[in-house]
């Protein structure tokens, strides 16, 4: 039997049971679960193995690559200089950023970066994985670019731009890149074990993520969006396990954690803007995230989304979610993260085997069910 680590009260006995089935039928390799509800971890359990081999257990401290989860990150990084009062949500991105009104971006706003909706969901100019690791390239093509569709309109999903575009405004205002303004003003003053940009010194802790069965669905139309977001520049699966994407400032898809730190870190939206009795953000700049900027089809996955302020919101893509104020996002692959302030409840699984999912999978679906039965019995 595969061993499952931490603690989990009895109350929750059915989300123990289903990550024990995930591991032992190798539906998961490696995973992590926390839960956080009024303040307290009352979940907090890990398993598996680190490696598609099972050579060595996942611990404790044992972080992985979690892709687009990381963008839940960059948006609280934008959120907190919003509280600050140094970022508008309805100025024009060239407001901080000048020479980003070219080509009919002047209409752009702070929101839409946040929402996806800018139409800057990928590059037009030709971009390798390497040129992911060169800031001022990514940034300058994206500033130079016209939108793909009129920004506001709808939302069509920025996969690896967006925290390019939210770090670009970071920089501006701070000085510092995403990575270096999330370490200071989230990560260490929560204790949270979260990095963008790994140190080298935190190597030994990874678990290599492991490829899905089956390559993302993509459009045959070679100049639809998706196909452009997506293949420009393509990314193999297993990039994570290069040195230069590790260190890398990649605000939407590089973060490096576990459940227990992305919880810890995305339980300040669902506390109302605190955690452990430390304020981070006002309740009124909580209650912006739910503010709804798109609703639909979105032009880059294909599926209906709704989008606030940095967060989806619930919908028909996560319909197993109740109604309330609640945001999510996920990763490639499965990883999830689920925000409640109206129960405040924070709900995060992050993993190291990837599925075929882009907005988590059947088996942070089945672990979000059971943990609101485990409420709804209390």
């Amino acid at each position: 039997m595969t061993s499952i680590n931490g603690h989990c009260p009895e109350q929750f006995e059915e989300i123990e049971v289903l990550l024990q089935q995930h591991l032992e039928s190798e539906k998961d390799i490696g995973a992590s679960l926390s839960i956080i509800y009024q303040d307290e971890m009352i979940v907090d359990l890990w398993g598996g193995f680190v490696d598609e081999k099972k050579t060595k257990a996942w611990e404790s401290d044992t972080i992985t690559n979690v892709w687009s989860t990381t963008k839940t990150m960059a948006s609280l990084c934008a959120l907190l200089l919003v509280d600050q009062k140094e970022l508008d949500l309805n100025s024009p991105v060239a407001h901080y950023w000048p020479k980003f009104s070219t080509n009919g971006k002047s209409d752009v706003l702070v929101r839409h970066i946040l929402a996806h909706t800018s139409g800057l969901a990928g590059w037009e100019n030709p971009m390798s994985p390497e040129d992911l690791y060169d800031w001022e390239k990514a940034v300058s093509n994206l500033g130079k670019q016209t939108p793909w569709w009129k920004p506001g309109k709808a939302s069509g999903y920025h996969a690896i731009t967006q925290g390019f575009l939210i770090g670009e405004l970071i920089r501006r205002i701070t000085g510092m890149k995403t990575g270096a303004f999330f370490r200071e003003e989230i990560a260490i003053p929560s204790k949270a074990d979260f990095h963008i940009g790994l140190p080298e010194s935190e190597d030994r802790r990874v678990s290599v993520v492991i490829p899905p069965q089956n390559a993302l669905p993509l459009p045959e139309d070679q100049t639809s969006a998706a196909y452009k977001t997506f293949m420009n520049p393509g990314l193999n699966p297993k990039i994570p396990r290069e040195s230069a994407w590790r260190r890398a400032d990649i605000a939407a898809a590089n973060g490096h954690g576990n459940a227990r730190s992305v919880a810890e870190i995305q339980s300040i939206i669902a506390q109302g803007g605190q955690r452990k009795g430390k304020r981070f953000l006002s309740r009124s700049t909580v209650e912006k995230i739910f503010l709804e900027q798109a609703r639909g089809i979105d032009i880059v996955l294909g599926i209906p989304l709704r989008f606030g302020i940095g967060f989806g919101l619930p919908g028909e893509a996560l319909e197993y979610l109740p109604s309330g104020n609640i945001c999510f996002w996920g990763g490639w692959g499965g990883s999830l993260v689920i925000v409640d302030t109206d129960r405040e409840l924070t709900i995060a699984y992050m993993m190291n085997k990837m599925g075929d999912g882009i907005v988590g999978d059947e088996r942070g679906a089945a672990l979000i069910r059971a943990t609101y039965n485990a409420l709804e019995k209390n």
